[in-house]
């Protein structure tokens, strides 16, 4: 989501869950070759937090505005090359959700659901059906310091840096950031954001530990996953693909109030499941469809506008 209200960025500012000494590290890292730190994009909610709920009342009272998402002049992902760092001393290589998550990404590139999103189109091509899951990393040698743009930007150019992870080239590099850290009093579940690594643009994630945590449990009950990875599976799935359809300033698809195709269909399930290329299935929110919401063929969001497809 656009941060274009300054009450978002005060309920995110004051939302961080983490101690004050971590949150003092975050600040050391706010910047980056003296670049400012960058925005959140994309926030996914936890269920029943509502930051624009004043907002939409304004809007509601005022002149009518245009549901669908609108071209905003910059860059699409045209693919998605995924590098996934797993930050914490808890994390371990056999950790389950570093498998389940593998799977997950292995999955998407190709699949129908990925392709609700093939519609979008920026100033360098069309969003495609491609994505890969290139490699990931575990980066357990010391604590998770933040949920900051800054520090989650930071520990990817270290990663970058150190050799663990490769430096995307292409403009498509992504790079998810896990950490174990619990989201406590944060209203948010997770975000992407974009920023520069030696020279070179990367996108990034960032996603609370979920465990055990109602606001951002999708609340799966038919796949088998553990509750843990199936909400960190809905998150991502959130955050990718407006990875792909809004990836960095000055932005490319975003409706009047700021929300990208995950946003206007967050928490709005229309199956129990959905099956990805590999044959993994994953309870997940729908993303919306300009298309799909003209033509009236969508399922309804929060809101009743049927603009959400999730390609069961």
């Amino acid at each position: 989501m656009k941060w274009f209200l300054s009450i978002l960025l005060a309920a995110v500012t004051s939302s961080f869950a983490f101690s004050q000494s971590g949150t003092n590290a975050t600040q050391d890292l706010s910047t980056l070759h003296g670049r400012p730190e960058p925005p959140m994009l994309g926030v996914h909610w936890a269920r029943g937090f509502d930051p624009l709920a004043r907002a939409n009342e304004a809007r509601a009272a005022g002149p009518r505005r245009s549901v669908n998402m609108t071209y905003h002049g910059g860059k699409i992902m045209p693919t998605s090359n995924v590098q996934a760092i797993y930050w914490g001393t808890s994390w371990s290589g056999s950790n389950p959700k570093i498998s389940g998550l593998a799977s997950w990404y292995q999955g998407f590139g190709g699949s129908n659901y990925n392709k609700t999103s093939t519609e979008y189109t920026g100033s360098n091509g069309q969003v495609g059906s491609t994505s890969k899951y290139v490699r990931s990393t575990v980066d357990n040698t010391a604590a998770a310091n933040g949920s900051s743009t800054g520090a989650i930007l930071s520990e990817v150019c270290k990663e970058i840096t150190s050799g663990q992870l490769t430096l995307d080239s292409s403009g498509n590099g992504y790079y998810p950031v896990y950490v174990d850290r619990p989201r406590g009093n944060a209203g948010y579940c997770a975000y992407h954001s974009a920023g520069t690594c030696n020279g070179q643009i990367v996108q990034f994630a960032f996603f609370f530990n979920l465990d055990n945590d109602p606001g951002c449990d999708p609340q799966d009950t038919t796949t088998g996953h553990s509750q843990g990875v199936a909400a960190l599976a809905n998150v991502t799935a959130h955050e990718l693909s407006e990875a792909i359809t809004d990836p960095a300033s000055p932005g490319a698809w975003y409706d009047s109030s700021g929300q990208e195709n995950g946003d206007k269909c967050a928490w709005t399930f229309n199956v129990p499941s959905v099956t990805f290329k590999n044959g993994t299935k994953w309870k997940l929110q729908g993303e919306w469809s300009n298309a799909a919401y003209t033509a009236g063929t969508g399922y309804p969001n929060s809101k009743g506008q049927k603009g959400c497809l999730d390609g069961h």
